[in-house]
């Protein structure tokens, strides 16, 4: 399966940079745009499986560009989740009334920003996201939050299913504890790096029991991978 196709289209350089690592980080394909008066061009030339969209752009502001793209036979199914800093009701309902499919309000949490993201794709078009991960004899319900190994349920935490699960969509990519601790916990949260490997060693101990394979692996000095050959036949 190709990876979904998001377009971010935001004039500020610092948040267009976070979210376009973000969003690869999450295994998604990602082009992005500063200027309004592009977008239905970039639109036009690949369609994307989903635009995040800033509401004050230069050129055709957000609310304009997505009243066009609503406007046409081609692209007016494209989920659109507007990006904006103004949090009033009022606005909320405009930005809605206007064609998006959600609203998020900056400063916005990257993890529930992503959980949007794959929330919004799933509701448009269920077969875009894969909403099982397996690798060897580990299987992940991502709809469901259920992981299981060799059939056997594991109870994992909130944070272990959303540690494990970005593992696993970016098989063989290390990431280090920060970038880890960016997607998984927050920004926001008060944690330091020392949390991810605390969690780490809580998520080994629960999906390996006796000689079974672990499937992560410990980059020394820089963080932590899902091994790309687990599962591999030797």
């Amino acid at each position: 399966m190709m990876a979904p196709s998001v377009l971010v289209v935001e004039d500020e350089e610092p948040l267009r940079i976070l979210l376009r690592y973000n969003l690869e980080a999450e295994g998604f394909d990602v082009r992005t745009v500063a200027d309004g008066d592009e977008v239905e061009t970039m639109v036009d030339e690949r369609r994307p499986e989903l635009i995040l969209l800033d509401w004050m752009l230069p050129g055709l502001s957000g609310l304009e560009v997505c009243r066009r793209i609503r406007s046409k036979k081609d692209t007016r199914d494209i989920p659109i989740i507007m990006l904006t800093a103004r949090g009033e009701e009022t606005e909320r309902v405009r930005g809605l009334a206007t064609g998006a499919d959600d609203y998020v309000v900056k400063p916005f949490s990257v993890p529930e920003l992503i959980a949007r993201v794959h929330s919004v794709l799933r509701r448009a078009n269920p077969d875009v996201l894969a909403q099982t991960l397996e690798a060897g004899d580990i299987v992940l319900d991502c709809l469901r939050q259920r992981a299981t190994r060799k059939d056997r349920d594991l109870n994992l935490s909130p944070t272990e299913f959303r540690l494990l699960e970005h593992l696993m969509r970016s098989p063989g990519r290390v990431f280090t504890r920060d970038q880890l601790l960016d997607t998984v916990w927050g920004q926001d949260s008060f944690v330091d790096d020392r949390t991810v490997d605390v969690h780490v060693g809580r998520l080994r101990k629960i999906l390996n029991r006796g000689r079974d394979r672990d499937p992560i692996r410990t980059v020394r000095g820089t963080g932590y991978s899902f091994d790309e050959r687990f599962g591999a036949k030797c």
